[in-house]
């Protein structure tokens, strides 16, 4: 597993922004997955720039979104639908039809959930998936556990996550108590990783991560099993692994 350390978040973002815009030019019918949360919105305002700039082509690409909350509709500004229209898709030359979110919306999760992977995989799977890292190790909304979680599901937030975001609903009563995710294995099955790190809050899980045993207590850990993963990580959140700017072998 290769770890690019950055100076700061606006060079870890434009590093994940120029990742990605050189895979779409290599393969303009690319599966990209997508996360949300603070952490992607510097890559993608860097997407947007070098699509303005013609540098970027999104017109043929498909994504997918790793997750969204259960019980918001997807006008809710909370919603992660909402959230990947007014940062990215409305910003870019994407056909809206080739845009994919969990929906929080349904009455039996199973059929929604499979759904959900019977779309990827029918779609060839995914062939770059973009992460962020909760302070808990979680990447989409697997929160540790006992197991690594298997496909898309129905996940219970930790008390952690719900802390973490509640900043993102003005109150910790309002956040969802739950969530539709992609699983680790679903996650595993990209071709190419990039998972973002950035801040001195997420340098224990990123030290974790890299040097912890591989572990669904920290769901994380589990991207050094994958053969083409890629962190990028500002100096910030690389200080425990005491490195300096550069590319290692980790």
């Amino acid at each position: 597993m290769k770890l690019i350390v950055a100076k700061d978040y606006e060079h870890m973002s434009k590093i994940g922004a120029m990742m990605i815009a050189s895979q779409t030019l290599l393969n303009p019918n690319i599966v990209l997955g997508l996360a949300t949360g603070s952490t992607p919105v510097g890559t993608y305002k860097e997407l947007i720039r070098m699509y303005k700039d013609g540098v970027a082509d999104f017109s043929k690409a498909i994504t997918f979104n790793l997750d969204e909350y259960v019980g918001l509709k997807s006008e809710d500004p909370n919603s992660y639908h909402y959230f990947m229209r007014k940062n990215f898709f409305e910003q870019i030359n994407i056909l809206t039809e080739n845009t994919h979110i969990p929906s929080g919306i349904f009455e039996d999760s199973n059929t929604i959930c499979n759904e959900y992977e019977k779309l990827i995989n029918e779609n060839g799977g995914i062939d770059l998936q973009l992460l962020g890292v909760g302070k808990n190790g979680h990447i989409g909304f697997n929160e540790p556990d006992i197991k690594f979680e298997d496909i898309t599901h129905v996940v219970s937030l930790d008390e952690q996550t719900i802390k973490d975001n509640a900043r993102f609903f003005g109150s910790i009563d309002m956040v969802p108590k739950k969530a539709v995710s992609m699983g680790i294995k679903t996650i595993m099955k990209a071709r190419a990783i990039i998972l973002e790190v950035t801040g001195k809050e997420k340098a224990q899980v990123l030290y974790e991560a890299i040097k912890g045993p591989i572990t669904p207590k920290v769901p994380v850990s589990a991207l050094r099993l994958h053969s083409s993963a890629v962190i990028i990580a500002d100096l910030a959140s690389a200080y425990k692994l005491e490195l300096k700017e550069g590319v290692y072998d980790v």
